[in-house]
């Protein structure tokens, strides 16, 4: 409870500080923006999970070429799970998260400078064509879109079932899935609550899935292949009793 009473304040203001100087560097048209857009979230979440008095563990890096575009999805758990991904994974990221993000106020402008993919999730023309103009970017720019494809945060731990915007991008683009199983970031913050724990947040990366030769029509069967390899990679044995 202590430590929230100055981490809360102290977030807040690292947070719109850092959103404010992407927005003047993308209101300028600084070249510094892509700079900015790069190290300001990996500063960012190093700074929130040190703060909290956790630690992350990542398992598996070698495994992933991460020079290279990619679609990953990883298991939802806890608002944590954002700031380790962004401290440890070494990849061109962007997420892909719901449109209400982008309407925080400064954050919400930076999120879009940077070009992270907004999603209306109640509007599916809409939502098909945030997709597709990530689609059309992902190879270009050899961008790794991050999916968290149970759509919000588990309640209880276990994996939820899988939305398909994930595989039918990575069917579109013709590049690998990429999964990640995350253990402990509920721990710190689960769902629903707002007291900060200090604990150890580990991802474990998995094997990236190959698409090439896949159709529109095997995006079932990738999300299934996917969301197995997600479950194994999460340190519960129960990981796949939701969501069946």
């Amino acid at each position: 409870m202590i430590r929230g009473l100055w981490l809360y304040p102290a977030a807040l203001a690292l947070t719109f500080y850092l959103a404010g100087r992407v927005v003047l560097s993308s209101l300028l048209g600084s070249s510094k923006l892509g700079c900015h857009c790069r190290d300001f979230p990996r500063l960012w979440s190093r700074l929130l999970i040190r703060w909290s008095g956790g630690s992350v563990e990542v398992e598996g890096l070698d495994r992933v070429d991460w020079d290279r575009p990619m679609v990953m999805v990883a298991n939802h758990q806890s608002w944590f799970d954002v700031f380790a991904i962004l401290a440890h994974i070494p990849a061109n990221l962007r997420f892909v998260a719901k449109e209400e993000l982008g309407r925080i106020p400064i954050f919400g402008r930076a999120w879009k400078a940077c070009g992270h993919v907004s999603v209306n999730r109640s509007d599916r023309a809409e939502a098909i064509a945030s997709l597709e103009r990530a689609a059309a970017r992902i190879r270009d720019e050899s961008l790794a879109v991050i999916f968290f494809p149970e759509g919000t945060r588990s309640p209880d731990g276990r994996l939820q079932s899988f939305k398909k915007g994930a595989f039918v991008l990575a069917l579109q683009t013709d590049v690998p899935v990429v999964p990640l199983g995350i253990s402990g970031s509920r721990d710190v913050m689960p769902k629903g609550s707002f007291r900060i724990r200090p604990g150890r947040i580990r991802i474990r990366v998995g094997e990236p899935i190959p698409t090439a030769g896949m159709v529109h029509a095997d995006r079932g069967r990738l999300l299934e292949q996917a969301r197995s390899a997600v479950a194994e990679l999460m340190e519960d044995p129960d990981a796949l009793a939701a969501g069946r």
